[in-house]
């Protein structure tokens, strides 16, 4: 038996350039969840294709309520929903799963990117893992290596899958877009891309296979916001310290306590982020 994880987020799906193509309840939002779920669909297809016995789809982005479940493909199941554990590879850590697919994935806060970020979609200018400045992806795929999953498919804009090569070189990866600037892109149609994961995933299938936990803690992250008094909210998460005007710090023993504190420090942090001001 082997059973695939889908983290599916938005950004990075077909068509997806601009804030109100992903915040929930905006017009353009409801005219890009088709495009987001055929890029999951199609990841689910080639799966299956390629010989897994089961997918889990895990929502990941935003309210984690985009995906249209009743478009979904029904070999599949699918998380939907917050406040889950492990946030957007919740699901890896039962023990069942045999590879991760991120699908619909974008690269971090400070780099070039289609809506380029990390959690939050501002106030946050940098994430460093042990020196390495991490994107959603690398923060992901540190959490699942612990439970000895592998990551095995990338979709995303072209600068996506170019970061997807130093957390997961072996993975397959599919560019739905190639980036122009932070809100433009030149998209390939639903069809091709559809197609395109398709593909990937019938031969990232093979990947699907669970290895010995990779345990490389103790990690220092490091978070860089766009103003001071950001700083002062996140030291209010124990452990977190101060370590220059705009940046704070802490070490985890594990990547499953630092993720869990980074989700901790960027809810306090967009508490204290006001509408204009920032």
């Amino acid at each position: 038996m082997s059973k695939i994880l889908i983290s599916a987020d938005m950004e990075g799906a077909t068509g997806v350039t601009w804030p109100a193509d992903v915040l929930p309840g905006t017009p353009q939002w409801e005219r890009c969840r088709p495009m987001f779920t055929s890029d999951v669909n199609a990841a689910i297809v080639g799966f299956l294709a390629g010989g897994a016995d089961e997918v889990l789809v895990n929502e990941a982005h935003w309210s984690m309520r985009n995906l249209l479940l009743e478009q979904l493909d029904d070999r599949a199941q699918m998380l939907t929903g917050r406040h889950k554990s492990l946030s957007m590879v919740e699901g890896v850590q039962h023990g069942d799963v045999d590879g991760i697919a991120f699908v619909g994935y974008h690269t971090g806060a400070g780099s070039e990117g289609v809506l380029a970020h990390t959690y939050l979609a501002n106030s946050l200018t940098g994430v460093w893992v042990d020196g390495v400045r991490a994107s959603e992806g690398l923060l992901n795929s540190l959490v699942v290596a612990e439970y000895g999953v592998p990551v095995v498919l990338v979709t995303g804009d072209d600068l996506a899958c170019e970061d997807a090569k130093g957390y997961a070189p072996a993975a397959r990866t599919v560019a739905v877009k190639d980036h122009v600037s932070r809100y433009a892109a030149v998209c390939r149609t639903p069809a091709r891309t559809a197609r395109d994961i398709t593909a990937a995933a019938r031969d990232a299938a093979a990947l699907a296979v669970r290895h010995e936990p990779v345990a490389r803690g103790p990690h220092e992250v490091e978070i860089e916001f766009d103003a001071e008094h950001l700083v002062g909210a996140a030291t209010v998460v124990p452990g977190v310290e101060r370590t220059g005007e705009r940046r704070v710090a802490y070490t985890s023993p594990t990547m499953y306590e630092g993720i869990r504190c980074f989700k901790a420090v960027t809810t306090v942090v967009s508490s204290a982020v006001e509408e204009q001001y920032g």
